[in-house]
């Protein structure tokens, strides 16, 4: 793809300095995510009036999504639909999990929280992951209400200033509102989740310190009509004692829970499974034409790197490969394409786990390739095509020269729905948008010290 120019020079605002050091002074004194720092930005991120009503609209589409898919897995593990989906979702986990995710208590939960990762490219939006327990809950809420305090101060909302989306205290509320009446919740972050415990404490002071709590992973006084958060992956409950705790009052419906233990919905494959020829009657049966095109549309093609032998005339879609040991040959050109690994591991988060095959020399690619291949049945990857982003001017203050810096950069938006309501009443309401902006020469987006956070205004 031919790289274009980045948009006009962002103008400078003014006070500048006194509007950086203003955001900076807020950080909380224990930070926001454990060893992380990142670059501040004198304003938030700026988009359209038209890619905001689209990030509006988008929580309806990615909640009927999740209706879908916890639909679809049900049948086929039933015997009602293809058998392989079911397959596909439950490798690597333990019985005892697929029981669980399986058991008829949990049969209609979905997700309360909705986070999709999108690349801004040249050609629009790309989904590129869908994430219900995601970081930057508790970093967002901070971003909005510190920006949106700056203005007030400086009694600025200017087009270049601009108001947050979801406002001051959107982030706060609308998290609070998966958790219903309950009067106490729990927000149990495991250890391999500690990073993020700081942002999620000063989310819970922020919302009311006496009803949501931080708990330890060791934590296990939970009462009846409580409210649990749960902010730890399904693969690490070994080393989080109250995850059998929590998950038994839950299936007995003492407390509330939230996201529920159905790991097969936190899966990448489900991107791969959107564009399954052999589902496609299904996905517009109950996504509707509507919703199912916007979402071919965003979704980047997808496959499950699957290396069950084909018939002698049979070829991979779109790839027209007989095996998929065959991506090795492929040019650096044709390599395009990034292999992910799918869900239910410590490499499944974050940048890890992720090989983008353009990106690397054809040694290291053939070893992504292998690993891929000789992982499917115990850590399954998908294969997803690579929409480069566009480059975007952004500004950022250096404290250090006391000074602001312009820097070209590749932007991904993290839009944070949150879902409140039951069964068809539920809803998925936009709180804040998460911008992440890398600087160009990144080719693969996530927050890192030399990246700029910042909240997004319309």
């Amino acid at each position: 793809m031919k790289e274009t120019s980045p948009a006009p020079c962002i103008p400078a605002l003014p006070h500048e300095p006194e509007r950086a050091q203003f955001v900076r002074s807020r950080i909380p004194s224990e930070g926001l995510f454990a060893g992380q720092d990142w670059r501040i930005a004198p304003a938030p991120f700026q988009i359209g009036p038209e890619l905001a009503s689209d990030l509006e609209n988008l929580g309806r589409v990615l909640l009927q999504f999740y209706r879908a898919a916890n639909l679809l897995y049900r049948q086929s593990a039933a015997g009602k639909q293809p058998p392989w989906v079911a397959a596909w979702l439950d490798q690597g986990k333990p019985a005892d999990i697929i029981e669980l995710q399986r058991d008829p208590a949990f049969k209609n939960d979905l997700p309360r929280v909705i986070r999709p990762d999108l690349l801004l490219t040249d050609s629009g939006l790309a989904l590129t992951e869908l994430d219900s327990v995601p970081g930057g809950i508790g970093l967002t809420a901070w971003l909005n209400q510190t920006y949106s305090e700056l203005d007030q101060a400086q009694q600025s909302h200017s087009p270049a200033a601009g108001r947050v989306i979801g406002g001051r205290d959107g982030m706060q509320s609308g998290f609070a509102s998966i958790f219903g009446e309950a009067q106490n919740v729990h927000l149990v972050v495991s250890d391999e989740s500690g990073t993020y415990r700081p942002e999620m404490n000063w989310l819970a002071r922020a919302i009311d310190p006496q009803r949501v709590q931080v708990r330890d992973p060791q934590f296990t006084s939970f009462s009846a009509g409580d409210a649990v958060y749960r902010f730890f992956e399904m693969f690490d409950v070994a080393h989080v004692p109250s995850a059998p705790v929590a998950f038994d009052l839950a299936r007995r419906r003492v407390i509330r829970l939230t996201p529920p233990p159905k790991p097969f919905l936190e899966e990448k494959i489900w991107l791969a499974l959107l564009w399954n020829r052999h589902l496609q009657d299904f996905w517009r049966r109950e996504l509707g034409q509507s919703f199912l095109e916007r979402l071919l549309k965003l979704v980047p093609y997808s496959w499950v790197v699957d290396p069950a032998p084909l018939p002698p005339q049979g070829a991979i879609p779109e790839l027209n490969l007989t095996d998929w040991r065959q991506l090795k040959l492929f040019s650096q050109r044709d390599r395009n394409l990034i292999l992910k690994e799918s869900g239910f591991s410590e490499h499944a988060w974050g940048a890890r786990g992720v090989y983008l095959g353009s990106d690397l020399p054809v040694e290291e690619w053939s070893k992504a390739v292998d690993l891929a291949v000789e992982s499917f049945g115990r850590r399954p990857f998908i294969l997803q095509r690579y929409h480069k982003p566009a480059l975007f001017h952004s500004r950022w203050f250096d404290f250090d020269r006391g000074i602001a810096e312009e820097m070209d950069g590749r932007v991904r938006l993290c839009p944070y729905y949150f879902v409140a309501g039951e069964g068809d009443r539920a809803r998925a309401k936009l709180s804040g948008v998460l911008a992440t902006i890398c600087p160009a020469n990144k080719k693969i987006i996530h927050g890192m010290k030399e990246a700029i956070l910042a909240p997004c205004a319309a």
